[in-house]
């Protein structure tokens, strides 16, 4: 939000008034050895950010990081359009083997334990997860 001529004429005539024409060139001076400080951190912090990143430092694209270039809606759109990563697939199919075997055990008893129905021989049915404690 930038400030404009009459907003800045408005605070110099409040801090005249507030602080009195005794106060206010000291606390001018204040202010303006602390935006001296705030630059100079700044500007450190920027070269040591520099010096440990290195030459990716350069590759960096700084203006997606403006908090101004964020538009909520893009980036629902871009979440939406995105690709799903499947962690499983419906029609994978069990592998064969003793290693198998004990991992679908182990998933069986997992689905179990979380309220899930299996068929006797120890698969989990198809269908949806019941979490008892949820509900």
């Amino acid at each position: 939000m930038p400030l404009h001529g009459t907003e800045f004429l408005v605070l110099i005539v409040l801090a005249f008034i507030i602080l009195g024409p005794k106060q206010l060139p000291e606390y001018a001076a204040k202010l303006a050895r602390f935006i001296v400080r705030l630059r100079r951190m700044a500007n450190d912090a920027k070269v040591q950010l520099k010096e440990q990143m290195g030459p990716e430092y350069d590759d960096l694209d700084w203006r997606q990081y403006d908090p101004r270039q964020y538009d909520p809606r893009r980036i629902v759109k871009q979440a939406l359009m995105e690709p799903l990563e499947d962690a499983f697939s419906i029609d994978d199919k069990p592998a064969k083997g003793a290693a198998a075997v004990g991992a679908a055990a182990a998933a069986a008893g997992a689905v179990a334990a979380s309220g899930a129905a299996a068929d006797p021989s120890g698969a989990a049915l198809a269908g949806t997860p019941w979490d008892r404690e949820a509900t």
